[in-house]
């Protein structure tokens, strides 16, 4: 890793780097605590965007950033500074200007990568380049270990390792980091004129609950018990809900102790929104503009570019496909939530699919991603779900046998999950009775029968629709990048 980030050299440069900081700290400071800045580069570049070459406009300005790029020549040094946000300009160090001492320094103990501030004035070179015409500079901080080679591109497994490395050497690193900050604000403001509620669950829960998924465990000494990190803030959320919080949304973090690939993270970023005396037809609604306000925000547009440079339309009505009749017209057979479990199990067989879980809907769902969801790239809701597979959703009002459930699909991956909740406080016992079973029979995956939950239930909670999207999936949908590039601090092994 060391050797592709500098080579072979990596001590040795290092140790120059540190004799010149403690020359630095000798004559002055290597860190300074503070500095006399008065315009960001950015501020620079917007005021004189259009200075013809070889101009002294007669303003003094003090700026500081990172070098990118350095040439020392006799009597006069070329800098490019590089501000956080990307932008960059020249700075020029003259003898005439800085004299003997500052120049001989500046050459002596400046590298690339240091932090240096620099004043003087604005002007153009005589190539035409927007320049600072430094009258003095200083050390802003000293950097110890070598920057990455800035003409050959990090490998993924690099950046993603050394995030902050990518952050300073590749534009469209900084980029991602602003579109999924800019996709937040969206978010929010689209909730805001929903008038829903944000609120915050507990991340630290007595009982994992709200989804199927193998938890995090862990122990708190203070009270000597086991905790689990949340999988999902679901079951907190409905007792919102019951409490009378009619529209509430949470952003935030879960964690599933699960498997991780390029769409799958231990650790990740969802929403998930509860609406009172809706359902999950009004939760696909909300959803739809979600995800179109957010590209319209962030892009302008709800036809995409993304990292392949091909475009995906958001855009437009996104169809609506029941689960059970797409499967039979993929298949050419027909699949009723009826077809027995040997049925299934033989299909599955044949087409060489493992299913994990011994219970009908797991096959059919199999199923359908296997014949549906990789044939369809559109956006699109795949509805009504096996009931033994979503033991938190109530039934469907007039089709036996399956719950009012979609899931959202966009680009061929599951984008978010949609619900008409199950309120009926004797009926959620019973499905948490039958996943207790099943987790006494060893499914890490199943739910518990969460008292506390069900006792809140039993308080009364309207008719209710609730929604989960998945933040970094979302990101991946607008930009085309897998999800360890959407993350800013993904965990690697």
């Amino acid at each position: 890793m060391e050797q592709e980030l500098a080579g072979d050299d990596l001590p040795e440069q290092m140790g120059y780097r540190l004799q010149k900081r403690e020359q630095l700290i000798a004559e002055g400071e290597a860190y300074p605590v503070s500095l006399p800045i008065t315009h960001s580069i950015e501020e620079v570049k917007n005021h004189y965007p259009n200075l013809e070459s070889d101009v002294s406009t007669g303003e003094t300005v003090a700026v500081a950033g990172r070098i990118m790029f350095l040439r020392n020549t006799g009597k006069l040094c070329f800098a490019s500074l590089q501000a956080g946000g990307g932008a960059r300009i020249q700075a020029m160090i003259s003898l005439d200007k800085v004299g003997q001492e500052q120049l001989d320094s500046w050459k002596e103990l400046v590298d690339l990568g240091d932090h240096v501030f620099v004043s003087g004035e604005v002007i153009t070179s005589k190539r035409g380049e927007l320049s600072i015409l430094a009258d003095s500079w200083q050390m802003a901080a000293k950097t110890i270990r070598p920057m990455p080679n800035l003409h050959s591109e990090l490998s993924e497994e690099v950046r993603v390792r050394n995030r902050y490395l990518d952050l300073i050497v590749r534009d469209k690193a900084r980029e991602v980091v602003k579109v999924r900050s800019e996709v937040m604000q969206s978010l929010r403001k689209t909730f805001h004129n929903h008038a829903f509620t944000e609120v915050e669950t507990p991340m630290l829960q007595v009982m994992h609950g709200g989804a199927s998924a193998r938890p995090f465990k862990t122990h708190m000494n203070a009270y000597d018990m086991d905790l689990y990190l949340r999988i999902a803030p679901e079951l907190f959320l409905k007792r919102a809900v019951v409490g009378g919080l009619e529209r509430v949304f949470e952003i935030n973090r879960n964690f599933r102790n699960e498997g991780a690939d390029s769409s799958h993270s231990p650790e990740f970023a969802m929403l998930e929104a509860y609406e009172a005396y809706t359902d999950y037809d009004g939760m696909a609604v909300l959803t739809k503009e979600l995800i179109q306000n957010a590209a319209n925000d962030v892009f302008g547009t709800t036809v995409v570019t993304l990292d392949d440079e091909s475009e995906y339309d958001l855009g437009g009505d996104w169809k609506k496909v029941p689960m059970y009749e797409s499967l039979s017209e993929e298949m050419g057979e027909e699949i009723t939530p009826e077809t027995d479990l040997k049925t299934l199990k033989k299909i599955a067989d044949k087409l060489d699919i493992e299913v994990a879980h011994p219970l009908h809907g797991k096959y059919v769902e199999e199923l359908w991603e296997h014949f549906y969801k990789s044939k369809h790239p559109e956006p699109f809701f795949v509805t009504d779900f096996p009931v033994d597979t979503s033991p938190l959703t109530r039934d469907h009002r007039s089709k036996a046998g399956v719950v009012e459930k979609w899931d959202l699909y966009i680009r061929g991956f599951e984008q978010a999950t949609g619900y008409s909740e199950l309120v009926d406080p004797v009926i959620q016992r019973e499905r948490f009775v039958a996943q207790a079973a099943l987790a006494a029979g060893g499914d890490p995956e199943a739910m518990r029968l969460d008292e506390e939950f069900l006792k809140a239930l039993e308080y009364g909670m309207p008719p209710s629709g609730g929604m989960g999207m998945g933040i970094d999936r979302l990101l991946m949908s607008l930009t085309g990048l897998g999800i360890r590039e959407t993350i800013l601090f993904p965990l690697v092994k």
